[in-house]
């Protein structure tokens, strides 16, 4: 994986992405839109960051391959 890229526009705010990787995603206080936190996170949590990536219900997560 080279690297992550969020839309938030098309981020709905379920949490999903922080919940389960809060190194690398959060989200703002005021209405839930994800955070990236660092868009080249360490390569052992890449097989985490594509599960997130597909299960993310409004598909703002994209992650970028080499």
């Amino acid at each position: 994986m080279a690297g992550l890229r969020v839309d938030q526009d098309m981020c709905c705010g379920s949490g999903l992405c922080a919940d389960t990787l809060p190194d690398v995603f959060d989200q703002r206080v005021d209405d839930g839109v994800v955070l990236l936190l660092t868009d080249r996170p360490d390569a052992t949590l890449d097989e985490q960051i594509r599960a997130v990536a597909f299960r993310c219900p409004s598909r703002a997560i994209t992650v970028l391959d080499d």
